[in-house]
């Protein structure tokens, strides 16, 4: 009894840390947006291929992280979002 009493502090920091992973949610997406002629489009959580393309171009910039021209690069290519 007095060894299970001594290991309860122990028993505790391993449920704790348990829990810690067991119920934190998934992290979101890193942003990602596609420039389409003027209009910036926010791409983050869409299907590449479905929802937009990245046409092969490994000298121009598909997506970036961020709706500015000089942010970096996500993906290579030429976007091409579809028309609404």
């Amino acid at each position: 009894m007095n060894t299970l009493v001594k290991r309860l502090p122990l028993f505790a920091f391993v449920l704790a840390a348990f829990a810690a992973f067991a119920f934190t949610g998934p992290s979101d997406p890193d942003p990602e947006f596609g420039l389409d002629g003027s209009t910036w489009r926010n791409v983050s959580g869409l299907t590449p291929g479905v929802d937009y393309n990245c046409n092969y171009n490994p000298e121009m910039v598909c997506t970036h992280i961020a709706e500015d021209i000089e942010s970096p690069a996500v993906k290579p290519g030429i976007f091409v979002f579809p028309a609404e």
